[in-house]
């Protein structure tokens, strides 16, 4: 597994307008994308930090993903991603290396990426997810 760089931060919140006001007005960084994915019920806001981001996550269902960790976390850090060079070949390491899988294969993400999270509780109790351009 050839991780290159932190990709982003995902955060989990609320309302991703009053987030996206913290960032820009208070923060004073500005947002480049918004972007909704459906499959995964989740809308997204996308900040540049050097050559990281931050991924703003809003759940758009209250039975999504996001929608279930703010339930029963709050608002907060939800994942840390890091960029490989091919998801899958990536997931398959991580398996082969004992790694509790979310996704067996690849499935697409925000802003075009193919991604697949690893389990916390694999991950010492991070989130994990991998994700790369498609090939």
């Amino acid at each position: 597994m050839n991780i290159s760089h932190i990709e982003h931060l995902g955060i989990a919140v609320e309302n991703l307008d009053e987030a996206i006001k913290y960032y820009e007005q208070v923060l004073g960084m500005k947002c480049y994308s918004i972007e909704e994915v459906v499959d995964q019920k989740v809308k997204t806001a996308f900040f540049l930090v050097g050559n990281t981001k931050i991924e703003l996550l809003e759940s758009t269902s209250p039975d999504g993903p996001i929608g279930k960790f703010i339930a029963k976390k709050g608002q907060g850090i939800h994942h840390i991603a890091f960029a490989v060079d091919n998801t899958n070949d990536a997931l398959k390491t991580a398996e082969e290396r004992g790694v509790k899988l979310i996704d067996k294969t690849a499935r697409p993400g925000a802003e075009g990426l193919e991604i697949g999270f690893l389990h916390p509780k694999s991950t010492l109790g991070v989130l994990t997810e991998l994700c790369s351009k498609p090939e």
